[in-house]
């Protein structure tokens, strides 16, 4: 039985926000899930965890697919050194935003790209300062009811009624706070051997 020839690039991902990020790079793709464990390791700072899963990520896939580029990505955010991921459940959000609120967040985005026929494998972070407003519960309540980030780190879609959040976003590239940092992304594929504009 003859195998289909593997896509020439590959989202390590299940996350529908990278999928729909890598998209408007216009390269064709295809999405396969990693299966990666992503508990933290002890003493494991969150900019480690990210770069740890986006690189585990990306080699996973690619040991399936060494003919393809293979782009695997992470986000944690950081709140004075501690990470904090998915929240999973309205409670857990809950308490994130209780965490987060009047203060200033660090959200570590990693991206992995690695392509093992050209012997190419790199990881970059970009990182995202975000300032929460000092919520009350009413809001974090108001908030979560309407807009169910529970699979978002930190608890907020900045790309939707999570923007009501925040008082300010200090980044360099700015989709990373979204899922995936598409100028650092698009360095890595062009470092690969993808051509881009």
């Amino acid at each position: 039985m003859q195998h289909a020839t593997p896509p020439k690039l590959i989202l390590a991902s299940t996350s529908p926000y990278r999928r729909e990020l890598l998209g408007r790079l216009r390269l064709p793709f295809a999405v396969v899930p990693p299966e990666v464990d992503e508990t933290a390791r002890h003493h494991e700072t969150p900019e480690q965890l990210a770069r740890r899963l986006a690189a585990s990520k990306a080699q996973v896939v690619a040991d399936k697919y060494p003919d393809s580029v293979v782009i695997g990505s992470d986000q944690v955010a950081d709140l004075d050194g501690q990470p904090l991921g998915k929240p999973g459940c309205h409670e857990r959000a809950v308490e994130q935003l209780r965490l987060m609120r009047g203060r200033t967040v660090i959200f570590q985005t990693a991206v992995c790209v690695v392509c093992r026929q050209a012997g190419y494998a790199q990881t970059d972070v970009a990182q995202v300062r975000v300032t929460f407003r000092d919520l009350n519960d009413g809001e974090i309540e108001r908030y979560l009811r309407a807009e169910t980030p529970y699979d978002c780190a930190g608890s907020a879609k900045s790309e939707g009624l999570g923007i009501s959040l925040l008082n300010a976003i200090h980044s360099d590239d700015p989709t990373a706070l979204i899922g995936l940092p598409l100028i650092r992304t698009a360095r890595l594929l062009r470092a690969a051997g993808v051509e881009l504009p």
